[in-house]
């Protein structure tokens, strides 16, 4: 019986790594079927050799509950599909379920597999750790179906000493989501991240190297590795939808280091391209192998994975080259708003390893322009039209309008309407219907515009080509509302306007009236007649006597046909007032507003300060924004400001430029503003158990006028922060302490009492210099070196509750003070404890930021004396 028993332990000890080490890599993704219903995917590369191949895995759906899935891959033989070899040593796995979730959250979908292959570099005791993949769905009825991306380029990759390596996913997102990449650690058991993992580059003869991967295109690169042997990384791919994350993946995968004397092929450089849906895209893809290996080129991507997909064709061209045509003839439907990335691989057949060049490229395929806009002027509006799009996907369209031709003429992949060119955005269509009416316009304005179409996506088309028109001139067109005097009853204003051009002499004959109206604020809420004048050609009109200095004025001219029995307003102007400058007062600075309401653009403010020794206003500044900043001025001192605004209609036949002249107006600089935040750093200084604040002001123009810093403190438990001190220097001590745990933050106080806001707050915690520990030996046979038992040097530690044992389990010593100072004796005896070894628990009470926390020590004490 006993020889059995030894052959069992035998077996099993044998058993355990054959039937537990083999996987290499993998993943999990899942495809939106229906409902709360998807099929899921686990692909595992392992080590083909082993015995210890699953049939059969179970997957968690992080609802609770699992499933056995069985593999449906490569041929079938006594226990199912057996898996496809794809290189030397390596099989890939696939394991496919359907599973319905209970309704709308997030599920963290998981595998974990007994376990990786033997002689992983940085993985410790890699044959012992298991495979652990996660992939997160997110069940969301406010973001819509998803499927998660696919990784089109496998997790198992080759490279050489001292040669850049590069690997690629190949994620491909059928939805069209944006994605992005990073590194993570790898995981083993229950999913906890793998003790003593490290990245490639931080093992061995391999430090010093750099390993990064690309946060867009999920390009990774090893530069360069050093030593041999199989690394396992893992990175997480994630989904974004609007800004919102919605899914992610976290694939892991093997690299494999050799030594070769071989160098890598090399693929010319392509540059992302963009295409209008409908045409064809066609380029050369060049490889070529200093070694003059022969190249085998391939491409894979999200051109090649959808309806109407891209070719690749690589016949062979020669040894050292090789020359792959790329070709898609795109639809509409491969309209979308983010591109599509492709990747080409030059793979030599050099030994002992394939090496290979790999690179990526952006595809944008761009909804093509409207057609054939037209504007047409209709009364009191515009009407637009456009062709129908040729896209039957289109989903809406973008109504885009600025005062005046642009000109525009898009780059390739320039899509929308670009904000440089002064078109604004007026309406967004949800329908397909192709007109538009802009209404609420003004006379004497060449209002142009642009259509783009959009996708259900996002994406937007080219622009359409620009179509302007204007309203017809039958009403007055104010140009001109200019303070001649700035006064509280003795003001003057200055007001023109351009007179009606395009009167039907049939529906109003004559004679005409202008009719006059003034506002007293700047928006026109309350206008009331001012007077009238009775020719068509009397254009101006001086408002006088008026107050000009407190508040802005705002003017309409109606037009009436005042023919005898005939009498009816034609038609008011747009309002239009005056420019009205207000202050904003600052440290040493002024910043002048111009306000005003008009139907014209104000294209350019010059801005006038009086002269103290002329009296006359001098010309300091120009501004094409309504507001402009006088620096360099001194506090308190009275400065005096007027602004000439500098208008245009863009439109022929009407006065050009419009310059229109603000009131007269004065203010006061004065110092209101904060000093900036310091930005501060809290060391430790564990030799006198004291923390040290530092300081810095990252704008040296906001600490010009500091006189000193404000100090605040919250020790551990506290609500807040409290004020502790004050300082005029950039450095403060704080000493006396019971424990260094706690939280500090600074503000700075200028010369006339302005404060900052608060820095960051930053914490530091009682472990800073160490954690409270024991000695495993002590000699306590007073020749005064190393007498008593006393803890390594400590900090933040309120008590403990400390207890020797000897083997036997007999209490031997017991304290609650931290510093111990047992000196070998039983405790309540006086009798020296014989040589030998005794055990302790420790209750350490340590001071930290969250309050009292007790930890527990356990070891041994050898007593020698």
């Amino acid at each position: 019986m006993k020889k059995y028993l030894i052959l069992l332990a035998i077996c099993i000890w044998f058993a355990s790594p054959l039937m537990a080490t083999h996987q290499r890599a993998g993943e999990i993704t899942f495809k939106h079927l229906s409902g709360f219903t998807y099929e899921v995917t686990i692909v595992t590369y392992s080590y083909a050799p082993s015995p210890a191949d699953r049939f059969e895995l179970e997957i968690k759906w992080g609802d609770g509950t699992s499933t056995i899935l069985p593999r449906n891959n490569g041929p079938v033989g006594q226990q199912g599909h057996i898996g496809e070899i794809v290189g030397p040593d390596i099989k890939k796995n696939l394991y496919t379920g359907v599973h319905t979730f209970p309704g709308s959250s997030s599920y963290k979908i998981t595998l974990e597999d007994p376990n990786r292959n033997y002689g992983i570099q940085n993985i410790p005791n890699s044959v012992e750790v298991p495979l652990f993949i996660e992939t997160l769905l997110i069940i969301n009825p406010f973001i819509g179906k998803n499927s998660s991306p696919q990784l089109l380029l496998p997790p198992i990759d080759q490279g050489c000493v001292n040669q850049p390596f590069l690997h690629n996913p190949g994620a491909y997102d059928a939805d069209g989501d944006s994605l992005s990449f990073r590194l993570t650690t790898c995981r083993g058991a229950d999913g906890d991240n793998i003790p003593g993992f490290q990245l490639p580059n931080q093992v061995g003869t391999n430090i010093g190297s750099s390993f990064t991967i690309n946060a867009l295109t999920g390009e990774i690169l090893w530069q360069n590795p050093k030593m041999q042997g199989e690394y396992n990384i893992a990175f997480l791919i994630e989904e974004w939808r609007n800004g919102d994350k919605i899914g992610s993946i976290t694939r892991d995968m093997q690299i494999t280091i050799v030594t070769c004397d071989n160098e890598a092929p090399e693929i010319t450089p392509i540059n992302d391209t963009c295409i209008e849906a409908g045409t064809t895209l066609q380029m050369n893809v060049v490889a070529t192998d200093g070694d003059s290996n022969s190249l085998k080129l391939t491409a894979a991507g999200a051109p090649f994975e959808i309806a109407n997909p891209a070719v690749f064709i690589s016949p062979f061209d020669s040894v050292g080259r090789n020359t792959g045509i790329f070709r898609w003839e795109t639809t509409c439907n491969h309209v979308r708003k983010n591109p599509y990335q492709v990747y080409f691989k030059a793979t030599d057949n050099d030994l002992p390893v394939n090496l290979f060049d790999l690179i990526s490229m952006n595809i944008t395929i761009v909804g093509p322009a409207p057609k054939n806009l037209t504007a047409l002027s209709l009364g009191n509006s515009i009407q637009l039209k456009w062709n129908k799009n040729r896209c039957s996907n289109v989903s809406g369209y973008k109504i885009y309008r600025r005062n005046g031709f642009y000109g525009y003429i898009a780059g390739y992949c320039e899509t929308g309407v670009p904000a440089y060119t002064g078109y604004q955005l007026i309406a967004t269509k949800k329908t397909t219907d192709t007109l538009y009416t802009d209404s609420e316009l003004s006379r004497g304005i060449d209002y142009c515009y642009m259509v783009v179409a959009t996708y259900p996506d996002g994406a937007e088309s080219y622009a359409s080509n620009e179509a302007c028109a204007q309203l017809k001139k039958d009403v007055p067109v104010i140009t001109n509302i200019s303070v001649e005097k700035t006064g509280t009853t003795d003001g003057r204003i200055y007001l023109a306007w351009s007179k009606p051009t395009e009167l039907d002499p049939i529906q109003t004959p004559g004679p005409y009236k202008y009719l006059i109206y003034r506002s007293n604020d700047l928006s026109g809420s309350a206008f009331s007649l001012l007077d009238s004048l009775t020719s068509i050609n009397d254009t101006t009109y001086i408002d006088d006597l008026i107050n000009t200095q407190d508040h802005g004025l705002n003017y309409r001219v109606d037009f009436y046909n005042d023919t005898p029995g005939n009498r009816f307003l034609v038609g008011p102007s747009q309002k239009a007032s005056s420019v009205f400058i207000t202050f904003t007062p600052g440290d040493k600075k002024l910043r002048i507003n111009m306000n005003s309401i008009v139907p014209w653009t104000n294209e350019q403010f010059v801005i006038f300060r009086k002269n103290e020794s002329t009296l006359l206003f001098d010309s300091i500044g120009t501004s094409i924004f309504p507001n402009y900043i006088d620096y360099d001025l001194i506090n308190g001192k009275s400065y005096c400001y007027l602004v000439k605004a500098i208008g245009t209609y863009g439109t022929a036949g009407i006065t050009n430029p419009l310059i229109n002249i603000s009131q007269e107006s004065c203010a006061v600089p004065f110092d209101n503003e904060r000093p900036c935040a310091p930005v501060l750093t809290v060391m430790a200084d564990c030799d006198s158990y004291q923390n040290v604040l530092l300081w810095e002001n990252s704008i040296p123009e906001c600490s010009i006028d500091i006189i000193q810093y404000l100090i605040f403190y919250q020790p551990p438990q506290a609500e807040n922060l409290v004020l502790l001190d004050s300082t005029q220097e950039l450095t403060y001590t704080h000493s006396n302490l019971s424990t260094l745990a706690g939280c500090y933050s600074v503000l700075a106080v200028d010369s006339v009492g302005n404060q900052s806001i608060m820095s960051d707050t930053v914490c530091i915690d009682s472990d800073v210099c160490g954690t409270y520990s024991l000695p495993n030996v002590f000699t306590p046979n007073q020749d005064e070196m190393n007498d008593f038992f006393i803890p390594f040097p400590y900090s933040g530690v309120e008590k403990i509750d400390l207890q020797i044992v000897n083997r036997w389990g007999n209490l031997i010593f017991s304290t609650q003070d931290p510093a111990i100072k047992w000196d070998g004796k039983i405790q309540g005896t006086n009798q020296d404890v014989s040589d030998g070894v005794y055990y302790y628990v420790c209750e350490v009470y340590e001071l930290t930021l969250n309050g009292t926390v007790k930890r527990t020590l356990k070891g041994s004490i050898n007593v020698i004396r």
